[in-house]
């Protein structure tokens, strides 16, 4: 299942800066005909509009927000592509004081909002067509980082809700991609000066997604360390999580 997003209408959330800005110019670049901007402050997305004009249609979208999720799939009745791209990162291990509230608000944005998100627009897809749907996942989703470790836990959850949706949505000709960066230069990362020293350009993920959405990829690996952790983990991919099994899990 391949497509191309020229001539196509997509839906970009966490759209108003960082890798999020990204995707939505990337989109443009590659003939979409109109993006989403999807933030939860409209004014957010005034530079994008004033740089690409009408192409570009801020939506309210909060991901811990459903009804902001519903009345924007009923305003985007249009839309062909969405990339659900915004998320929360909190530092945390796992004793830390501060792990239940990181966990509790990281799971909600990270998963429970990727649900939120798909469920209100897997409808609109299969209604033009069937489409994609991209989720930024991370590294962190296959190999947990101590300090990281509530992040880590949220983005293996949305990653299993991801595989979850390739196949709940295959028979409506969705094609799903999950993307897994590594350290990527965006607000998220400049706190850790480790990390902002190995961090890549946001323009890798955003080539990465489409790129997947037009080689007919379910995993999307990025950048340096991305692609190395998605080198080792190729093997368990082809043969486990890519391939169809219909037996009853135990």
């Amino acid at each position: 299942m391949t497509f191309s997003v020229e001539n196509k209408t997509v839906l970009v959330t966490g759209a108003n800066r960082g890798i999020g800005r990204t995707i939505v110019e990337e989109a443009l670049s590659r003939g979409a005909k109109k993006v989403y901007a999807a933030v939860r402050n409209l004014d957010s997305a005034a530079p994008l509009v004033e740089e690409h004009g009408d192409r570009v249609v801020p939506i309210r979208v909060d991901l811990q927000d459903e009804d902001s999720i519903t009345e924007a799939a009923k305003v985007a009745s249009d839309v062909e592509v969405v990339v659900n791209n915004a998320g929360v990162l909190t530092t945390a291990s796992a004793v830390d004081d501060h792990v239940y509230q990181s966990l509790e608000y990281e799971l909600d944005v990270n998963v429970y909002g990727l649900v939120r998100v798909a469920n209100a627009f897997a409808p609109v897809l299969k209604a033009n067509g069937g489409g994609g749907f991209a989720q930024l996942n991370s590294v962190v989703s296959v190999k947990t980082f101590g300090q990281f470790v509530t992040y880590s836990a949220s983005k293996a959850a949305s990653y299993s809700i991801t595989q979850g949706l390739r196949e709940s949505l295959k028979e409506q000709g969705t094609h799903v991609v999950s993307v897994h960066p590594g350290p990527i230069k965006t607000d998220m990362i400049e706190a850790d000066k480790d990390l902002a020293e190995v961090a890549e350009s946001p323009t890798l993920v955003a080539k990465a997604i489409f790129d997947a959405f037009s080689n007919g990829d379910f995993h999307a690996w990025p950048d340096s360390m991305a692609k190395q952790i998605g080198s080792a983990y190729q093997s368990f991919a082809e043969a486990v999580v890519e391939a169809d099994m219909s037996e009853t899990p135990a």
